[in-house]
Parts: C-alpha cells; structure tokens; sequence
C-alpha cells in the first residue's frame, strides 16, 4: 500500500500528542468532550427529522418538499466531510472541530428565527458541517488517546455516550409536543455553545500535520459529484427517474467523481491517495457501509412514520365526520352518520397514533441504550478479536431483521422487539466501520478516508429512503366514500400508505444487508485484534 509515512520523520510521525503519561480522569475527560461534542449530528437529525409534520405549515408551499430539511443537510454533510477531514489534517482537528461547531450554531439560529424556506435550507447547510465532526472525533481518538483504548474509544464515538441516541428522541418529544419548533434549534444551539469552550479548554491539539496543500481541484470533483449523485436519487422519483433532465444529474456526478479518480492520480499532492482507496483495506470498508446503510435509511424512516400514523378506523372515522360537516355545509341538510361509508385502498395494519414522545419512549428509547452499549461491547470486541467479526454479526442481524420486518405482522410489538434486536446490529455496525478504517490507512490519510466513509454512509441513508419513498407512493392511499349509496370519487389520503410499500422497502434492506455481509466474510482485513492504529 503506497503511503507518504517515509516522508516523514518516524519520531515525528509517531509524536501525534497522545496522552500517554495523563491521568485516566484527565484521558477519559478528554473522551468525554470528544464524544459529547461529536454528538451533535446524530442528536439533530434524530430530532429534527420526527419533527418535520410540526415545522411544514410554516412553510406554506413548500409541500413534499419539507423533506430536503432532511435530505440538505445529508448532502452537503456528505459532500464536505472529505475536504473538511482534509483540512483537519492539514491544518489541525481540533481546530476544525470548533470551526464546525461555530457553523452549527450560526444555522441553528437562522433556523430558529427565519420564516423564509431558503434561509432555512441555508442554516442546515450551515448546520450540515456538524457531520464532519464525527470524521475529525475519530482522528482526534486516534492520535490522542492510548493505543490500548482507541478501538473502545472509538465504538464509544460511534454509538454515543447517550445523549443523541438516549436524551435526543425525549428532548425532541418533549420539544415538539410542548412549544414551538423553533426551540428545537435554540436547545441544539445552547447545547453547541456549552460545548464549544469544553472543546477550546479540555481537547488538546493533534501534533500530527500532513505538510501539503489542499487539492482544491479534487475537492471540488469529489464534493461536486457526491452532491450531484445524491440529488438525483433523493429526487429520482419526484422528477421521473429515467427523464433525460434528471438523469442529467446522475450523470454529472458520476462523470466528476470518474474525472476526480482521473486527477488524483496525476497530481502531486492528492486529496486522497487513490491506491490507497482502491485497496481492499478500504474498498471493502466502504462498499459495505453503502450498502448497509441502505437499511439505516429505510428502517429508522419507516417505523417512526408507521408508530406516529393514526390507525385506519381513526382515518376512517376522519373523513366520514369531513364528507358529513361538507355536505351540510353545501346542503344545509345534516345526514344521519349511517348514510356515508368510507374505505381505504388499498386499506393497512400499522398505526399507533403515537405522538413523537410516545414514540420515543415506548419504541425508540429502548434501541438507542442497546446501540450504544453494543457499540462499545464491539470495541471491545475489536480489541480482542479484531473488528471483522463482530462486523459479520452486525450485518447477519441486519439482514434477519430485514427478513423479519418484511414477514412479521406491523404492530407495535414487532417495532419494539424486532428494532430492538436491530438495534444490536446498528451499534455493533457504526463501531466496526471506523476501526477497520482507522486500522486500515496511515495516520496521514485517516481524515479523509473517514470523510469517504461519511459520504458513503450518507449516500446509503439517501439510496435508502429514495427507495423506501419510491415504494410507498406507489402504494398510495385513499378514501373510497359512498353517499347514499352512491359511490363518489375516490379521494387521495397523501400521508398513507399500503403495507406492501413498507414490506417491499424492508426487502429491499434484507438484500442490501445480505450483499454487505458477503463482502465483510471475504474481507481479510480485521482478522487480528486492533492495535489503535498501528498497523498498515
């Protein structure tokens, strides 16, 4: 594997400013900064994304396209993690670390505060860098921490120490169902704001400095052709996949990331050092996360959305009370409630009606502590063992619940046991995917390679949900209502949907996860315990 190592001076390679000779108050307080703070991301969109039905009326207009609150904020975080895990190496991770920080708060207050649809897509963009912030965390571990506690560490950044994945879905609940939207961004942006001078005080700087410029050009390429694809997926469906103006973006993004391969080959100094990316140690890596993020994507969208669907009788019951209080108003004529009959069609089994707190705590709540314990019993693991086997099980589990869910009745019950069984897998999954990488590239390479895992998690999440998306609309419902016997035109319902959209989504999950899990049993990388980084 070509790297740049012999460039430099092996005592300065090795100086990266861990804290081997620290207290373990002060190693582990260091952790702790570093995984709160990294915790941004995950606590945002678990909060922001259930919150979407509470903040579309403010937008009046904007329709379906309520979603690109979610969808910008994957693009441009997918799209800038690589040049910003560039940067950190360049010019300093924790430096970077609070830039991003700063980012975040400026588009929380915007967000907090504006009325206007495109301010607010400004301020997730703004916001969107927070995601970057899991990239530079992990360098920040790598160089900082005792070789003997990175790979523990790092399943602990990956799954949280619990405030996204525990306090997020109640704070969000509570937020959403007790004030205005608006406070959601001004608790995330207070919280950012505690964060940032524990950040400043506590963390010290990473020593390691790649000495070499910033190639701007392949930057340009990857983020440009990252961003390009993932639009055209996220609004294939919209715009009509195989329309010539919409696969236009497809192909754009695919001509920029082949040109992107193409320069960095000829340059000097590249972003990223193509051999390297093209080795097994990392191609596997990433190929897996597209794939198994796919599930992320479909799972965490769809059962949320079933549990906070009201069941079919109260839908029923719904439009038969609007088409009585309709025709009285056009009639003046109040008829008996036995004289108008609804149906759905194609008619569905979910529905809890939850609210967003219900959901959280009866649902959520449960597989948020099973991540996060399990991604630091997979660090563990990975110490011992090495990260490639619990990877195995992580995506024999993803694929089993992708069975399941696609088989199983879609009750509360199946969400809470088989999500919680998921749930394993998921922590298990986000702690191997960063050790493999950070065991896999030389200390010079490791931000940008955990940028291009970035970006593959965020084009997974997004192939994903076009997918599931795709799925439900066309399994579209609405209200068959009969008058008097007299059978009216039927009436779209643009919320619901038929369970066979759902199953088909969850098929989709239990192949995709299938297809990673073949990769991870031929990947010959991670067999051997984690050494923190020090093989190559």
């Amino acid at each position: 594997m070509s790297t740049s190592t012999s460039q430099l001076d092996k005592d300065d390679y090795n100086d990266t400013g861990r804290l081997d000779g620290a207290s373990r108050a002060r190693v582990f307080t260091v952790l702790a900064v570093i995984v709160l703070f990294s915790e941004i991301a995950p606590m945002q969109y678990t909060i922001v994304a259930a919150a979407l039905q509470k903040i579309a009326p403010s937008f009046p207009g904007v329709g379906a396209d309520i979603n690109w609150a979610i969808i910008v904020f994957g693009l441009i975080g997918a799209a800038a993690s690589p040049l910003i895990g560039k940067m950190s190496d360049v010019w300093g991770k924790k430096r970077m670390f609070l830039i991003c920080g700063a980012l975040f708060v400026i588009g929380c207050v915007l967000d907090a505060t504006t009325s206007n649809w495109a301010v607010f897509l400004f301020g997730r963009c703004l916001q969107a860098t927070a995601i970057a912030t899991a990239v530079i965390a992990y360098g920040l571990i790598r160089d900082l921490m005792p070789r003997k506690m990175i790979p523990l560490a790092l399943g602990l950044t990956a799954t949280g120490f619990g405030v996204a994945s525990i306090a997020g879905p109640i704070l969000g609940g509570y937020l959403v169902d007790n004030h205005s939207w608006r406070a959601i961004f001004w608790v995330l942006a207070a919280f950012t704001l505690a964060m940032l001078p524990l950040v400043w005080f506590i963390v010290p700087e990473s020593k390691l400095r790649v000495p070499e410029r910033i190639d701007v050009v392949g930057a340009a390429l990857l983020s440009g052709g990252a961003a390009l694809t993932l639009i055209y997926v996220d609004k294939g469906h919209d715009w009509g996949w195989a329309k010539p103006t919409t696969l236009a973006w497809l192909i754009a993004g695919i001509s920029l990331l082949v040109l992107f391969v193409v320069v960095e080959k000829r340059v000097s100094t590249p972003i990223m050092d193509m051999e390297l990316l093209f080795h097994p140690r990392v191609a596997l890596v990433l190929a897996g996360a597209l794939l198994a993020s796919l599930q992320i994507g479909i799972v965490s969208y769809a059962i949320a959305y079933m549990a906070q669907t009201p069941p079919e009788s109260t839908v029923v019951a719904g439009v038969e009370q609007g088409t009585l209080a309709k025709i009285q108003e056009l009639t003046g004529q109040a008829l008996p409630p036995e004289a108008v009959q609804v149906a759905l069609d194609p008619g569905y089994t979910y529905g809890s009606g939850y609210s967003l707190l219900e959901f959280a705590i009866r649902i959520a709540l449960i597989g948020s502590v099973i991540t996060m314990i399990f991604g630091a019993v997979a660090g563990l693991l990975a110490k011992r063992i090495g990260a490639r086997l619990p990877l195995v099980v992580a995506l024999f589990i993803f694929a089993g619940a992708g069975i399941a869910f696609a088989l199983l009745p879609l009750t509360t019950t199946t969400f809470l046991i088989v999500n919680s069984i998921f749930s394993i897998g998921f922590g298990m999954y986000y702690a191997c995917m960063p050790i493999l990488l950070v065991e896999a590239v030389p200390q010079e390479q490791q931000g940008i390679s955990l940028g291009m895992l970035g970006v593959m998690q965020s084009m997974g999440v997004a192939i994903g949900l076009a997918v599931v998306t795709a799925f439900l609309h066309n399994n579209g419902m609405s209200a068959l209502v009969s008058v008097g016997g007299q059978p009216q035109p039927a009436t779209p319902l643009p919320d619901l949907f038929g369970d066979h959209g759902y199953r088909l989504g969850f098929w989709v999950c239990a192949a995709a996860s299938v297809l990673a899990l073949s990769l991870a049993l031929v990947m010959k990388h991670g067999r051997t315990p984690a050494t923190g980084g020090t093989a190559h």
